[in-house]
């Protein structure tokens, strides 16, 4: 392989979790471990009854950390050794770093962080609950740091600018549903390599030199890895 890697970007979804446990909100109508995501993921529900929107992200944040790496985390990061790896993950769960991966760029924000409530540059990290009354240095309500829906997604262009710069392109457990980072796609080099792993493959229009792998993200993976390490 030559000195300077070749660029691989990866954008991954709910689907790459399951398999680690952690339920995604549209398998079941819209109801996410039972919540209707409008009641419990928007800033609307947060103003209506922030105890429970906390208690939900307190529920969520136990189950990331009882929760463990799969194969297809890992397999990413081992792609490292071969390529320079870029990660876009729609997830809030930290499993891509608990798997290794050093690069990576978290749309929808991190489970465990949270902020001020008044000034959303004030992050800070949580590992156990947040609760009414914990206030942020700036004596403002703290919250979950995530991009909740009805709110923008500060780090879209970012996440655009890296789509950009691929030379291989991953899709891994995302419907491309949820706007505007079902819209990253668009951001890619016309013509380089797509490879597109999910159980159920999405809608994904013309676009040139798609090659779809059609099962679940640690079994597409595994597939995955043979194609590129044969190539690298």
């Amino acid at each position: 392989m030559n000195s300077i890697k070749k660029h691989i970007v990866v954008l991954t979804g709910a689907g790459i979790s399951a398999e680690s446990g952690l339920k995604t909100f549209r398998d079941e109508d819209g109801l996410w471990n039972g919540y209707d995501v409008y009641e419990v993921a928007t800033p609307r529900a947060f103003h209506k009854n922030p105890a429970l929107v906390l208690e939900f992200y307190n529920m969520r944040r136990r189950d990331v950390a009882a929760a463990k790496p799969n194969a297809a985390h890992i397999a990413l990061a081992e792609l490292e050794n071969h390529y320079k790896v870029t990660i876009v993950t729609q997830n809030i769960d930290d499993l891509h770093e608990r798997a290794g991966s050093r690069n990576i760029l978290h749309l929808h924000g991190e489970i465990f962080k949270m902020r001020s409530v008044e000034n959303e540059t004030l992050i800070t990290e949580i590992k156990g609950d947040i609760k009414l009354g914990d206030l942020a240095s700036d004596g403002a309500q703290q919250r979950p740091h995530i991009v909740w829906f009805e709110e923008p997604v500060p780090l879209i262009e970012d996440a655009g600018a890296i789509m950009t710069t691929a030379d291989f392109f991953i899709l891994i457990g995302t419907s491309l549903q949820v706007y505007p980072a079902a819209g990253l796609i668009h951001y890619l080099p016309e013509g380089i390599p797509k490879y597109i792993i999910d159980k159920k493959i999405p809608p994904m229009g013309n676009f040139p030199n798609l090659h779809l792998i059609e099962k679940p993200a640690t079994e597409g993976m595994l597939e995955l890895m043979k194609i590129l390490l044969a190539d690298s």
